[in-house]
């Protein structure tokens, strides 16, 4: 049996806890990689509550800042408040990243999540696999970012891991010559699937929202949505942080910030479906994946990010416009046709996606097989 991969895991979004939103798919996977008894893990992330085996790689100082980092937004919303801070905070954490890197020298491979997390790795040639997350899909627009990327890339033996298919086209046409491309999706938790759905007949229709609040996130929701739950006999149930002003209508239910532990326990079992009609550049939303897991139809845009996961009339429905959201929604409140797109969903989740410790064994496999090409090089 050969010894246990030496794994730096990196990211800078990571939950308090397991009632933290932030960065949660982070915690599941850097757990199921630390349940493997073949891998050790590092791993340089905010502070938060960890698997016992996983061993932190940062100083006070560091984590502290990273945790500032998180609360006001992450590095996403530094760029996007513009002035000195869209210089500096990039800038900074770069810094921090390069110092962390270079005290690692241990280690014999790096798992890193969000692509602009690799520019400051050292040439050292160790094995790299990046987890490539939608967001970081407008950075390869820019050929800045990409001539960057891909100086990286060439010294390193490196695999590129979208955690959605439609993003593999164009990775390839940006870094297929210098890294390989591997679709590799990411697990679902297993308390979604013992989730057991009862939808109480007699009381409304409730239909729910689960998304940050920002108006890409929430596009056309409210105007598409408001003749079919204002005085209807439905409502629609909305959780998420606030991370834009947004004016909600009074007909909207809105809870604030939620946990897995409430969808899980209150929302899901009783809900019709779940609704997201977002325009932003998504990756694969976890969150979806985990409704479809506990059984509940989707009703969703028509994105490139939700046509790989939502089947229209089988496992959901698929929106261009007002009109046909609210066929979606009459189609899904006749129990029958709710049933069979749920378990429809259900059944796909568990075949296409599984848990978290297959998400596990699925980037294991990766690391043997860059490690036996880095020995090769």
């Amino acid at each position: 049996m050969r010894p246990p991969i030496k794994t730096l895991f990196v990211a800078t979004s990571y939950p308090a806890n397991l009632q933290d939103w932030r960065g949660l798919f982070i915690r599941h996977l850097a757990d199921a990689l630390a349940r493997r008894a073949d891998l050790t893990v590092s791993l340089l992330a905010p502070p938060g509550e960890s698997h016992a085996r996983i061993t932190p790689t940062t100083t006070a100082s560091e984590a502290a800042w990273l945790n500032d980092l998180m609360q006001q937004g992450g590095i996403a919303h530094a760029l996007r408040q513009g002035g000195v801070a869209a210089i500096i905070t990039p800038i900074r954490l770069l810094y921090l990243l390069r110092a962390n890197y270079r005290r690692q020298q241990h280690i014999d491979l790096y798992h890193i999540n969000w692509l602009q997390n690799a520019l400051p790795l050292p040439a050292d040639g160790k094995p790299l696999l990046v987890s490539v997350l939608g967001s970081d899909m407008q950075l390869i627009n820019k050929a800045w970012m990409r001539f960057l990327l891909r100086r990286v890339f060439r010294q390193h033996a490196t695999v590129i891991c979208p955690n959605a298919q439609w993003m593999v086209e164009p990775l390839n046409a940006g870094f297929g010559d210098v890294a390989r491309i591997a679709f590799v999706p990411f697990g679902i938790d297993p308390t979604w699937f013992a989730i057991a759905r009862h939808i109480p007949l007699e009381q409304p229709a409730k239909w729910l929202v689960v998304s940050r609040l920002t108006k890409a996130k929430i596009g056309a929701l409210f105007e598409w949505c408001a003749p079919l739950f204002e005085g209807q006999a439905r409502e629609l149930h909305l959780f998420g942080p606030m991370q834009e002003t947004i004016e909600l209508p009074n007909w909207v239910h809105y809870h604030g910030a939620t946990h897995p532990e409430d969808l899980c326990q209150n929302w899901f079992p009783i809900a019709h479906g779940l609704i997201t009609l977002s325009q932003h550049a998504e990756g694969r939303p976890q969150v979806m994946l985990e409704a479809m897991a506990a059984g509940l139809p989707i009703i969703a845009s028509r994105l490139p990010a939700h046509e790989n996961i939502v089947f229209h009339e089988k496992t959901g429905w698929l929106c261009d416009t007002a009109a046909d959201v609210r066929m979606g929604i009459l189609h899904f409140e006749r129990q029958d046709t709710n049933e069979a797109a749920g378990c429809a969903a259900r059944d796909w989740v568990k075949q296409e996606v599984g848990t978290w410790d297959d998400c596990a064994a699925r980037y294991v496999s990766l690391y043997d097989a860059l490690r036996e090409e880095a020995r090769h090089a």
